[in-house]
């Protein structure tokens, strides 16, 4: 073993995080938690994901369980995690899982990689942890103490291959998963984006960064371009008895499979508010809600505006009528709570 891999670890054996799905030293690691904790770890904080993935387990102990749930319910479950297409593919890796694995997710990276929703850090992480395998799992944190350990020049993202090269290379064939969750560690504790504690960290040494530069210049990225600007009108349609019709956004796309308030089409053209009503789900006079609603996504901000109306009788409508203080049994993201909310404030 190198002398870079023991003393990361030696650090780790000392300073290592209590997580939840992190075992005691010593103890074999359960795939079907990992998986579990590595989905849900994604673009998402720890601090975040703590209370998730105990409720998720409490429900779905297994991943036999959770392949039997309904979907509604594992997106209902979810919500607050963001990214909502992590959720559809957990649920259906936990069916193939299941299905053509008898409850047993695969040891080699290949094959880790042929399942729904993960990728190549995924099943790095997975192998490595679960099952031992000499695999390096590259992250954001990864790539940020790789960057300044080597002082890498080139600029993100096209830095990405040459620091996932670097990576494993500092991977040692015994305690590869100890060592991934070293590094995950290091990059969390000690070499943050805004502050490098160079003073406790094991390789503060033959850390190039430090010995030539700034550590926090790195990893070196490229400026970012600003976010468009989307808009849209949102329907807050209601019967006589208060219900307000919601429908399901296609399950491909952003927000896939979830509810929503039937909306126009989101555009970074202005739309007119009489080419809006084309796209109204039902026949209302519809009256304009002072305000709007706004949301960042990740690639682009969000202006919706919300039309409120009573639609007459029961007619026929792709969607479903559920009565505000059922909203919560929903599946809605953050931007739909966001929209009800102004609704029954404003309306």
């Amino acid at each position: 073993m190198s002398t870079r891999a023991q003393q990361l670890l030696d650090w780790y054996d000392r300073e290592r995080r209590d997580l939840p799905w992190r075992m005691a030293p010593g103890k074999k690691a359960d795939p079907y938690k990992v998986w579990m904790s590595e989905i849900m770890l994604q673009q998402t904080t720890v601090a975040t994901v703590k209370s998730y993935y105990r409720d998720f387990l409490q429900k779905w102990p297994t991943v036999q369980d959770l392949a039997g749930a309904d979907l509604d319910e594992v997106l209902h479950a979810w919500q607050g995690l963001g990214y909502y297409a992590r959720a559809r593919n957990l649920h259906k890796c936990a069916s193939v899982v299941t299905r053509e694995y008898n409850g047993r997710f695969p040891e080699e990276e290949k094959r880790l990689l042929e399942l729904p929703g993960i990728g190549p850090y995924t099943a790095a992480a997975i192998a490595s942890i679960a099952f031992g395998a000499k695999a390096t799992p590259v992250d954001g944190n990864v790539e940020r103490v790789v960057s300044r350990l080597f002082q890498v020049e080139e600029k993100m993202p096209k830095a990405k291959k040459q620091l996932a090269e670097l990576a494993s290379t500092l991977t040692p064939e015994k305690r590869a998963g100890d060592f991934a969750q070293a590094m995950m560690d290091l990059g969390a504790t000690v070499c943050s984006p805004k502050k490098a504690a160079c003073g406790i960290c094991p390789w503060m040494e033959g850390c190039e960064a430090r010995l030539k530069a700034e550590p926090t210049d790195y990893p070196k990225k490229e400026a970012k371009k600003p976010k468009p600007t989307r808009k849209a009108y949102v329907f807050w349609l209601t019967r006589k008895d208060g219900a307000v019709l919601l429908r399901r956004r296609p399950e491909k796309g952003l927000l896939g499979g979830m509810m929503e308030i039937p909306s126009s089409e989101w555009s970074e053209a202005d739309i007119t508010k009489q080419e809006a009503l084309r796209h109204s789900p039902a026949s209302a006079l519809l009256k304009e809600l002072e305000g709007g609603v706004r949301h960042t996504f990740t690639h682009f901000h969000l202006e919706l505006t919300v039309l409120s109306g009573r639609v007459n009788g029961n007619p026929p409508v792709n969607g479903v009528w559920v009565l505000p203080e059922d909203l919560k049994d929903h599946a809605l993201p953050t931007l739909m709570k966001k929209v009800s909310k102004h609704a029954l404030t404003t309306g």
